[in-house]
């Protein structure tokens, strides 16, 4: 495993951090929380630390998930959570980064982890109904209260970043980033380097399209996401899952890596990239893991993977299909 230091603390977390969103199970047709737990567990077995989850994944259940799993295992845990949705009885989700419901939710995170500090905590998605000077300094008063160690932010351009550091100690910023979304690279990543910023990146294998078992065929059931994002419907759909077979023969060819282990260390190799999260919701979905860190990849080879992406996909989309709304909508 490797680590990396969050900046301007004493955090030191895993490379690679388990991404709980799928646990929660909204959004990912429904939760099975024994295969969760032993998940869960299978991740720290193998040297992961970092714990990323929300109270939106499942309207509190992969915190519930989360600290279920982690007890007697705490101190041995970085947990990352966020803050700033809100939800309806219907699962509707919106968001809300006043300083009432910071106040509210930490409280709630806290009961359903377990414990009695979060490691790194960040605002799910900014939120312009709110002053940033509300939401920041609420967010400094629960650090300075030591009920938080970091404070963090996701889904935050530069310029938001910019106004948030005005009033509170920003720690870290989680944006989307993978081999088919790299927007990041823009902005984010360079604006977290320059400001001394530790980036924990998310959907490192692009909502499973980079694990190399996604097939033409494969059915999405229930609310799972993956029946609305653009990238899993025709023609795109196609387009990636060939970019993902020549990725996989590359990966093959050049290291006896498969395109999951290519996927994953592309992100860590990137500049500016502290940590990168992993999604899985069954043990097996985590052994890859070992096959990630004993090699890197040189500059023939990303530029070889750049070709293979401009080649076959020639209409790609972005993340942006997953942003909540920003307010409540009439009724």
């Amino acid at each position: 495993m490797e680590f990396t230091q969050v900046r301007n603390t004493d955090i030191r977390a895993s490379r690679i951090g388990l991404g709980t969103w799928a646990i929660g199970g909204w959004m990912w047709g429904g939760p099975d929380d024994d295969a969760a737990v032993a998940t869960i567990q299978r991740a720290l077995d193998a040297g992961i630390t970092l714990v990323d989850t929300a109270p939106a994944y499942g309207q509190g259940h992969s915190e519930e998930v989360v600290g279920r799993a982690l007890k007697g295992r705490r101190d041995r845990t970085v947990i990352a959570t966020k803050v700033g949705l809100v939800w309806d009885e219907h699962g509707n989700v919106h968001r809300n980064a006043s300083a009432a419901r910071i106040n509210e939710e930490i409280d709630g995170s806290l009961r359903r982890l377990q414990t009695d500090y979060i490691d790194i905590y960040q605002v799910h998605w900014p939120d312009p109904s709110t002053p940033m000077e509300e939401t920041a300094k609420a967010m400094q008063a629960l650090h300075d209260a030591g009920k938080i160690r970091a404070i963090g932010v996701s889904n935050f351009s530069p310029a938001q970043m910019d106004e948030f550091s005005r009033y509170a100690t920003l720690h870290t910023l989680q944006p989307p980033y993978n081999l088919f979304e790299r927007e990041a690279e823009k902005d984010a990543l360079p604006y977290g380097v320059a400001h001394e910023l530790t980036a924990l990146t998310y959907g490192a294998l692009c909502r499973g399209l980079l694990s190399g078992k996604m097939r033409t065929g494969t059915a999405f059931s229930g609310d799972d996401l993956r029946r609305t994002d653009p990238k899993f419907q025709p023609p795109r759909y196609e387009q990636y899952l060939r970019a993902v077979a020549r990725l996989d023969e590359l990966a093959q060819a050049r290291f006896g890596k498969r395109v999951i282990h290519l996927a994953l260390r592309w992100v860590l190799d990137q500049p500016g990239v502290g940590a990168a999260l992993w999604g899985a919701r069954r043990p097996d979905q985590v052994d890859p893991i070992s096959g990630v860190f004993d090699f890197s990849l040189d500059a023939g080879t990303k530029a070889e993977i750049d070709r293979i992406l401009a080649e076959e996909i020639t209409d790609p989309v972005g993340p942006e299909f997953m942003a909540p709304p920003q307010a409540v909508t009439a009724s």
